[in-house]
């Protein structure tokens, strides 16, 4: 029998919602609600692209030349973004994942990251799904079960789906602040969003220019999450995170592999930390031994 190019999947339904979590990198594959799909996900005889619904453990986005040093020691990490000179992404996206918990509304994925060349430490991460009448959430964590401290960046990578092209769509983005990127996506010091193109705290047409930056400074409510909108034709659907991650990387898709689908969905990435983190430091979380990290994000249809 054949297996799928992301190994076991696992279906989760609660009323007019669907889900399908799978085993390679423990990630999202679809979620639809009332038969329209939320995220622009691929299907189940496909290999996940452009990092379509993937966890990003034990750091988000990119760190130049794949060069970093932690606690006087030079690392190198392999250069998975090629073209580009970077490290990209993690380190468990494409790793098989252990199914531990499985209900109809709810899966738990499970994989220990151990040390290898440019990744010193050793975390249990864990990504866990769950349907509700509130949406999607997903909790992720990361435990030190290494002797030593260990430093961790993460990020969960979803397109939000678009009827057409996302250029007709209205983002709403809470962010004060976003990190202009370089020629090779590693972002400078952050500016001020206010007067410029990329305020997009009232809502604003996304328009048919390439976006792909790091977003900051979110504006939270009394229990410390942001809430993201996306309103494309007559539905609008939000995306929140709790206060765990201090970053939204939005990325209309204009570079993905598959021509066709460019520009279909738009990401909005939680993150703990910027590109770059490992090298520059910035909002890096620093695990002491038996430690955990859990962050907290979801999706919902507005009704």
């Amino acid at each position: 029998m054949a297996v799928a190019p992301t190994g076991t999947q696992v279906e989760l339904v609660l009323g007019d919602q669907s889900a399908v979590v799978v085993e390679v990198g423990g990630g999202l594959r679809a979620y639809d609600v009332a038969g329209r799909p939320v995220v622009d996900g691929y299907g189940p005889g496909e290999m996940a692209t452009a990092g379509r619904g993937q966890v990003l453990l034990p750091w988000p986005n990119r760190v130049r030349d794949g060069r970093w040093s932690w606690r006087g020691q030079d690392l190198q990490l392999p250069l998975s973004e090629v073209a580009k000179g970077n490290a990209i992404h993690g380190l468990t996206r494409w790793a098989p994942w252990d199914l531990v918990d499985a209900t109809p509304t709810a899966a738990t994925w499970e994989h220990v990251l151990h040390p290898q060349p440019g990744w010193p430490g050793t975390l249990r991460c864990t990504t866990a799904y769950a349907l509700s009448p509130h949406g999607l959430t997903v909790t992720m964590a990361a435990q030190n079960v290494g002797p030593a401290d260990c430093p961790l960046a993460a990020g969960m990578h979803p397109y939000l789906s678009a009827v057409g092209l996302v250029d007709d769509g209205v983002l709403t983005l809470p962010a004060a602040r976003c990190a202009p990127v370089d020629d090779r996506g590693l972002p400078m010091p952050t500016v001020d969003v206010a007067g410029t193109a990329h305020d997009f705290r009232a809502g604003r047409r996304v328009g048919a220019g390439p976006l792909d930056l790091p977003f900051t400074g979110l504006a939270r409510d009394a229990s410390g999450v942001a809430t993201v909108l996306w309103q494309d034709g007559s539905r609008a659907v939000e995306l929140w995170v709790d206060a765990s991650f201090g970053w939204l990387h939005v990325f209309t898709g204009d570079t993905v592999p598959e021509v066709g689908r460019r520009r279909r969905g738009i990401a909005v990435e939680p993150m703990t930390a910027p590109a770059g983190a490992l090298s520059s430091g910035t909002d890096l979380v620093v695990l002491a031994p038996q430690q955990t990290w859990t962050g907290r994000w979801g999706v919902r249809v507005r009704a």
